[in-house]
C-alpha cells in the first residue's frame, strides 16, 4: 500500500488515543506560543474540488480557536496553496458556525533554516505562526528521555510532546529514520502503557511524512501488541473481562496474542476454525481480526 496508509490503517485507534491523550497538552515545548489544546479535530476535510484532502493535524484549542498544523522539512510556493486550501475547506465545513479564528501552524523539521512567516496576494494576506525544530538539541532531548525511562520515571506532558516530535529535529532524511527507530525502542520501555500507546501513535502520525513503509509497519505492529488487547478490554470486548480487571486483562492479551499468532501461521483460516482452535467463540475472533488489521 502506499505511504499514507500509515496514519489510517487503525484510524479509529489512532485517533481515540490521540483524542483522549492531547487534550489539555500544551504545544509551548515546540517554541509556539498559543493557547493549550481542547481536543482533537477530524482531519478529513470536506472535498470542495475532486481530490480528497487531509490535514496532518486540526486541533481545537482552549480560547475557541481552530489550529491547523502541518509539518514540512522543506520550502515550497505549492505549500501556501496548500494552507489556503485547508482554511477554506475548514470554513466550508464550519459554515453554520464560523470559527472564532483559524491559526495556521507550521512546523519545519531541522532541515528548514528560515521560511516567510506572511505572505500576501493582495486581496489576501496568509499569516503563519512557525516553530523551527532546528534549534532543539535532539541528543540532548533523547539522552534526557532515555534516562528518565530508564529510571521508570514519570514522563511530564511536555516529555511525552518532546518524544513524538523528536525524529523530525534530526537533519536529514536517513537520521530521521533512524531517530525514529531509537525513538520507538526507547518508547516501547516506557512503563505506563496509555503513555506508551500515546508516543507511538504519535511516533506514527507524526512523522507521516518522512517514515517509510517498512519502519510504519514495524509500529503498528509494536502498538498491535502492546496496547490493542488494553483497548479490547477498555471497551468490554475480550472474554474473562467480568472476572474481575486483572484476570480480564491477562485472558484477553493471551486471546489477542493467540489469534495474532494464528493469523500470521494461517492467515486463510476462518474465524470458527480459529475460534474452535482456542476455545473461544468466532465473533471474538472476528473483533480481534478486524482491530489488528488482518
Amino acid at each position: 500500500m502506499a505511504k499514507n496508509d500509515i496514519a489510517y490503517q487503525n484510524k479509529d485507534i489512532l485517533s481515540k488515543i490521540l483524542a483522549e491523550n492531547f487534550k489539555d497538552k500544551s504545544l509551548k515545548v515546540y517554541g509556539l506560543d498559543v493557547p493549550e489544546i481542547k481536543g482533537v479535530l477530524p482531519t478529513n476535510l470536506p472535498a470542495v474540488q475532486l481530490n480528497e484532502m487531509r490535514i496532518d493535524n486540526l486541533f481545537l484549542l482552549a480560547d475557541g480557536s481552530i489550529a491547523v498544523i502541518d509539518y514540512e522539512s522543506t520550502v515550497k510556493w505549492e505549500n501556501y496553496l496548500k494552507y489556503i486550501n485547508y482554511i477554506v475547506r475548514i470554513l466550508e465545513r464550519y459554515k453554520e458556525k464560523k470559527p472564532k479564528q483559524i491559526r495556521m501552524i507550521v512546523i519545519y523539521t531541522a532541515d528548514v533554516e528560515e521560511t516567510l512567516e506572511e505572505i500576501s496576494f493582495g486581496c489576501l494576506t496568509l499569516k503563519l505562526e512557525q516553530a523551527f525544530l532546528r534549534g532543539i538539541d535532539s541528543e540532548d532531548v533523547f539522552n534526557r528521555l532515555k534516562s528518565k525511562v530508564s529510571s521508570k520515571a514519570k514522563l511530564s506532558d511536555e516529555e511525552l510532546m518532546e518524544f513524538i516530535i523528536l525524529p523530525l529535529t534530526y537533519k536529514g532524511k536517513e537520521k530521521k529514520k533512524r531517530a525514529i527507530m531509537m525513538a520507538v525502542e526507547l518508547a516501547k520501555q516506557i512503563e505506563d502503557k496509555a503513555k506508551q500507546t500515546f508516543v507511538l501513535a504519535g511516533i506514527l502520525v507524526f512523522a507521516d511524512k518522512v517514515i517509510d513503509h517498512d519502519t510504519a509497519k514495524y509500529i503498528r505492529e509494536v502498538l498491535r501488541m502492546t496496547q490493542v488487547a488494553e483497548l479490547l478490554l477498555e471497551e468490554g470486548r475480550v472474554e474473562g473481562i467480568e472476572k474481575g480487571r486483572k484476570e480480564g486483562r491477562q485472558a484477553g492479551i493471551s486471546l489477542t496474542g493467540q489469534v495474532y499468532r494464528k493469523l500470521n501461521a494461517s492467515p486463510s483460516s476462518s474465524d470458527k476454525q480459529i475460534a474452535k482452535e482456542l476455545g473461544c467463540t468466532a465473533e471474538e475472533v472476528k473483533e480481534i481480526r478486524e482491530i489488528l488489521g488482518k
